[in-house]
């Protein structure tokens, strides 16, 4: 697959088949993950793929409860504003995002793969595990395979998370994100965003970037 297409259409999906994903996938995603920039090359993650269906329904409920209060908190304003004036292009995209995410925490225990991703204490602010995720969701892509980032469990229950799955304690790991993989059932396409040089600056804040683009560069 050309590189350009890989990162102009691997969006977040959310809606997926329960399809197994073959070990040789999961093999290739997970090799192309660890060879992301890691800093000072301590390689300060660990993964942890859960697909046994037990221990899906399990997490499942977790992760609604996660997904509510994230509703609850940080986008309360936000969905309070969207449902006030449903007619405008961002409170669509906000609606709309909020009920696929919703789908997602309705069929989580049937999403045939989690990737969980766990930082050390060397990587406090997810430098390294993050181009880690971004890597391997890259490379599912490539495999037809659809993803989606979510740090609803480290947010709000991580310990409980960790000791589900098995996690030592006392040695600094962090549940830094789980990355849902399956089939989709939609269609890969470029996401809709605001264009590079409404929020990019040069030389300084507020200071005009040089360039516009007003459409995306590819296709």
């Amino acid at each position: 697959m050309d590189l350009r297409e890989a990162l102009y259409t691997t969006r977040a999906m959310r809606r997926m088949k329960p399809d197994p994903i073959p070990l040789a996938v999961q093999a290739r995603i997970l090799d192309a993950a660890v060879r992301a920039p890691t800093g000072g090359n301590f390689q300060s993650w660990r993964f942890l793929f859960v697909d046994a269906p037990e221990l899906r329904t399990r997490i499942a409920p977790i992760y609604r409860a996660c997904l509510s209060w994230l509703w609850e908190t940080v986008y309360a304003e936000r969905i309070a504003a969207a449902k006030a004036a449903p007619g405008s292009p961002e409170s669509r995209g906000l609606l709309r995002m909020i009920r696929s995410a919703d789908h997602l925490a309705d069929h989580f225990a049937e999403v045939p793969l989690l990737l969980f991703g766990f930082a050390g204490m060397g990587d406090t602010s997810g430098g390294s595990i993050f181009p880690a995720i971004w890597s391997a969701m890259l490379a599912a892509r490539a495999e037809g395979v659809g993803s989606v980032l979510t740090q609803v469990f480290g947010m709000y229950r991580g310990d409980e998370v960790n000791r589900l799955l098995g996690v030592p304690e006392g040695q600094g790991w962090h549940c830094a994100c789980c990355v849902p993989m399956g089939y989709p059932t939609g269609r890969w396409g470029v996401a809709p965003r605001r264009p590079a040089h409404e929020v990019a600056h040069r030389n300084g804040w507020g200071r005009a970037v040089g360039f516009e683009v007003p459409q995306p560069l590819w296709p």
